[in-house]
């Protein structure tokens, strides 16, 4: 049985950067659950499981433009440094601002300068390319597999 577009698959993955650095791993906990095709997950790391027979395991190498994105400068501003409570004048600390726009948006704190904070808008990992260590754990077919529906609620797993 393969990955294929509408199953409900359960993914155990370890997520890491370049440079080997571990930034998430499923390992001994629940694993991801989502359902193939309907991008509910990043779009790399999709592509990579695209196929995968149940119980293979394999490194999906996921670029930025098919992660979280390139690193945008439009995405950074600054604010008197006044503005930002001093406990959150930290580098790398998540903020919750208004844009000009009304909308909620949560900048990270990118720089601190003597009389300003410099704010990033681009996703935390924008510009990195990930790592997945992915092992196809259980695969449900999905609605548009079935042929008559007779086979709805069966489930093969390892």
């Amino acid at each position: 049985m393969a990955v294929s577009p509408g199953d409900v698959v359960s993914v155990e993955y370890t997520i890491r950067l370049e440079n080997e650095q571990v930034l998430e791993t499923t390992v001994g906990d629940s694993p991801l659950v989502y359902t193939h095709g309907q991008n509910e997950i990043l779009r790399g790391l999709e592509a990579g499981l695209d196929g995968m027979e149940l119980g293979a395991s394999k490194i999906v190498t996921v670029q930025p433009a098919d992660a979280y994105g390139e690193i945008h400068p439009e995405g950074f501003f600054e604010v008197q440094r006044d503005r930002v409570p001093a406990e959150a004048q930290r580098i790398g600390i998540k903020l919750e601002a208004t844009a000009p726009d009304g909308r909620t948006v949560f900048p990270y704190v990118a720089e601190i300068k003597p009389a300003v904070i410099v704010l990033d808008l681009n996703h935390p990992l924008a510009g990195q390319t990930l790592q997945f260590d992915v092992r196809v754990m259980h695969i449900q077919r999905g609605e548009q597999q079935l042929d008559t529906g007779a086979m709805a609620g069966r489930q093969e797993g390892l």
